[in-house]
């Protein structure tokens, strides 16, 4: 342990990893976030078995993409939903190949949210690790695979830049006390619930990265061990919105967020506040979207390319790609367009005839919060 005079880092702090914050001035955030989650199941409560499954797709489907995407990785959609609509039993089609990548970020995603019930161990961690890096390589580098990182080449530290532009923006615990430290923190995520599961799931996001446990991915599992305790606080293994997708919209905020708190002191409300922010801009957005559109009759080629087009869509619709995915005439596909675009479902991008493309007419901005409610006794 460093002198107190040379404290960098939140875990080097005399009282970590002792969380403190203001639980009245995260009441209202909370409470708009539970609020949320309310309406968001109520509206799905109001689909069908069909409608609900598709939105279960698209929402997992998003999460996979961007919870890879955020660390700068991108993955085939298309692969991701095939991949998930063969393990979750749904018929969409023609799949796509499979993809070795793809599917171990698949596997951690659909055992966090589908098991969460089940204890989270440090073999459960490894296993997760191991599916992300099925080659034993990240990049070029060769990394250890299921096993606590070590420090043989140096500290675990979070950097950008390179040479003299190079910047630390955080260092992790020493490799020595992970066995110790991770112990800690599973003991206290499969505790029994205590105090409210969304506060658990912002707290668990943060302590596990901070952690840094393995050599690489120690971003996307601890989003995973995140969703893990948002299913839990949801009550059910059916996923109807992605957090990673909001974060990835947030991403400079999240990184400044999570560099703030690392580097701060154990008071951590202003992560809590924006984390709870976050999830509540996730929630709300596929609640609003559902709930306007639950008692909106639409056949199943409408349900299923209004989900593709909420998430996992490569490139722009157009009447040709709506043939082709929903597997009907380009008259059939313009009616459904037409359709959709007199409901103000769509709306049709510049550009005409053959190059006529469109998109989902919800909005996509951010839902802001009364600009002193942190402040608030």
């Amino acid at each position: 342990m460093m002198p107190t005079d040379d404290l960098l880092y939140i875990w080097q702090q005399p009282d970590w990893p002792n969380w403190r914050f203001d639980a009245a001035a995260l009441a209202e955030p909370l409470a708009l976030a539970h609020r949320a989650q309310g309406h968001l199941l109520g509206s799905m409560a109001g689909l069908g078995l069909a409608q609900r499954e598709q939105a279960t797709l698209q929402a997992l489907t998003q999460e996979v993409v961007k919870t890879s995407e955020i660390e700068g990785e991108r993955l085939n959609a298309q692969s991701v939903r095939s991949s998930l609509a063969r393990r979750l039993g749904l018929d969409i089609g023609a799949l796509a190949p499979a993809d070795r990548q793809v599917e171990g970020v698949v596997e951690m995603v659909l055992d966090a949210t589908g098991n969460f019930d089940q204890p989270l161990t440090p073999e459960r961690l490894f296993g997760w690790h191991a599916a992300l890096f099925p080659t034993g390589y990240s990049g070029m580098t060769k990394i250890e695979i299921g096993a606590w990182r070590g420090d043989a080449g140096g500290p675990m530290q979070v950097v950008s830049g390179a040479g003299r532009r190079q910047k630390v923006h955080y260092q992790a615990p020493p490799a020595h006390t992970l066995a110790s430290q991770t112990g800690q923190f599973l003991q206290w995520f499969n505790a029994a619930p205590a105090g409210d599961a969304l506060i658990k799931a912002g707290l668990a996001h943060l302590w596990l990265v901070t952690l840094h446990p393995f050599d690489d991915g120690n971003g996307r599992i601890s989003r995973a061990v995140g969703d893990m305790a948002l299913a839990r606080a949801d009550g059910t293994r059916r996923r109807f919105y992605s957090l990673s997708a909001q974060i990835q919209c947030e991403r400079k905020a999240y990184y400044d967020q999570l560099e703030a708190t690392q580097k701060g002191t154990l008071d951590v409300t202003a992560w809590l506040a924006w984390f709870l922010g976050c999830v509540l801009r996730a929630v709300r957005s596929k609640a609003d979207f559902w709930q306007r559109w639950a008692g909106t009759p639409l056949n199943e080629r409408q349900i299923k390319l209004v989900n593709r087009l909420q998430g996992g869509f490569e490139g722009k619709l157009t009447n040709a790609k709506w043939a082709a995915i929903a597997k009907c005439s380009p008259d059939t596909a313009l009616r459904d367009i037409s359709d959709l675009l007199a409901r103000g479902l769509l709306r049709r991008l510049e550009g005409g005839g053959r190059s006529t493309a469109y998109e989902l007419a919800q909005t996509q901005g951010v839902i802001d919060l009364p600009p002193d409610w942190l402040s608030k006794e």
